[in-house]
């Protein structure tokens, strides 16, 4: 059995990877799935490492006209992961781009993520949050929020929840909440554990991967 995933015109990997992870899912061990990405020696290297750390083969890959066709086989069992801590501080359009694609990219290859959002970011976690360009650039976030689209970086909300369903545990700061005017009404999941820094320095003990953004 195969499946087709075109994703031409989509520049981020995690996007990419996701995709196809979403794919191989539900494909049994030995199905091919043929997935179409551009050229890119970027995307090439992410999804050749991404493969080796969750177990799919890359069978071949072939260079035409600007895009690559890829041929994945998913087989046996993925190897352990390791466990990534996040601490998130900036609710920005801009700065909350790479700590969640970071922390989307550790649980693509497997690893237990955490991620624990603090000052600005609790609002990050609510359903009503819109993130915006910071400085005289605010008024060109719907702009931004387009292209970035365009490319595969999904709204931070979506990129929580895609974290979420594939396990990564949500932390907000108690007091950041109150500060910022945050109830517990206002988060979008039920399962946010609002705690401080003791209970999330329990979880950097035992993860051995740390981030700050």
């Amino acid at each position: 059995m195969s499946e087709i995933l075109d994703l031409r015109g989509k520049t981020i990997t995690t996007y990419v990877a996701g995709r196809a992870a979403d794919v191989l899912d539900h494909m049994a061990d030995g199905d091919v799935l043929e997935l179409f990405t551009d050229d890119a020696e970027f995307i090439d290297h992410d999804l050749r490492v991404w493969c080796r750390s969750n177990g799919t083969e890359i069978l071949s890959s072939t260079c035409t006209e600007g895009a690559v066709r890829y041929r994945l086989r998913r087989h046996g069992t993925p190897p352990a992961g390791s466990g990534l801590a996040l601490v998130v501080s900036h609710d920005g359009l801009e700065e909350l781009l790479s700590p969640l694609a970071f922390a989307l990219a550790a649980a693509l290859e497997g690893a237990q993520v955490s991620l624990y959002f603090q000052g600005p970011a609790v609002r990050a976690l609510t359903r009503r949050f819109r993130p915006r360009l910071h400085g005289p650039r605010r008024p060109f976030s719907p702009f931004a929020r387009r292209g970035l689209a365009r490319a595969g970086h999904v709204p931070p909300q979506e990129k929580i929840a895609e974290l979420r369903r594939r396990g990564a545990r949500l932390y907000a700061c108690g007091p950041s909440m109150r500060h910022f005017g945050v109830g517990k009404e206002d988060l979008l999941h039920d399962d946010i554990v609002i705690a401080e820094y003791l209970t999330f320095m329990d979880v950097l003990r035992r993860s051995d991967i740390h981030l700050y953004a």
